[in-house]
C-alpha cells in the first residue's frame, strides 16, 4: 500500500465524520422538537456510522504499516500523521497529508462540541421531566397545604399517585 492509499482512507474517514456532523444538527434538532422517532433513526443511522468509521480506522492502521513497511521501518511503531509525515519526502504529498490532517482534526473538533451540546441538551431535557414529574406527583412526604414550621401538624403524609389500600 502507498500512501495514496492512506490519503484516500484519512478522506473517506473524513467524510464519515462529516456526515456524523449532520447527524449532530439533526439530532439536536429531533431533541428539542422532542421528536423522539426521529431521534431514534438518528442514532440508527450513527450507530452504522460508527461502525464504518472503526472499519475505516482499522484499514488506516493496517495503510500506516504497511508504508513504514515500504520506507524500511520493520516494527510496529504508533505513529501520528505529524509523524509520519516527516518520513514523506515526496512534497506534494507531504502536503496533502498534512492538509488531511488539518481537514480532519478540525472535522473531529466540530463533532466532538456537536455532541457535548447534544448531550447537555439532553441532561436538560431529563432534568425538566424530572421536575415536570415532581411537579406533577409530587414529593412522598410533602404536605398538601401550607402549615408553619413549628407547627407541624401530626395528620398523615400525602400518598403518592395511587393509593393502593383504597
Amino acid at each position: 500500500m502507498s500512501l495514496t492509499t492512506l490519503i484516500e482512507l484519512l478522506e473517506r474517514l473524513d467524510e464519515n465524520h462529516l456526515q456524523m456532523l449532520d447527524l449532530a444538527a439533526a439530532k439536536k434538532q429531533a431533541i428539542m422538537d422532542n421528536n423522539i422517532e426521529s431521534l431514534v433513526d438518528i442514532l440508527s443511522r450513527e450507530s452504522k456510522l460508527t461502525k464504518i468509521s472503526a472499519q475505516l480506522e482499522e484499514q488506516r492502521e493496517q495503510s500506516v504499516f504497511a508504508f513504514l513497511q515500504g520506507v524500511g521501518i520493520r516494527s510496529q511503531l504508533n505513529l501520528n500523521l505529524t509523524e509520519l509525515s516527516r518520513l514523506v519526502f515526496d512534497p506534494e504529498d507531504k502536503a496533502r497529508l498534512l492538509h488531511i490532517q488539518g481537514q480532519l482534526a478540525d472535522t473531529l473538533a466540530r463533532l466532538k462540541k456537536a455532541n457535548e451540546l447534544n448531550q447537555r441538551l439532553i441532561e436538560q431535557s431529563l432534568a425538566f421531566i424530572d421536575y415536570s414529574l415532581d411537579l406533577l406527583v409530587g414529593r412522598p412526604n410533602q404536605e398538601i397545604t401550607y402549615q408553619p414550621p413549628s407547627g407541624r401538624a401530626s395528620s398523615p403524609s400525602r400518598p403518592g399517585l395511587f393509593d393502593a389500600k383504597g
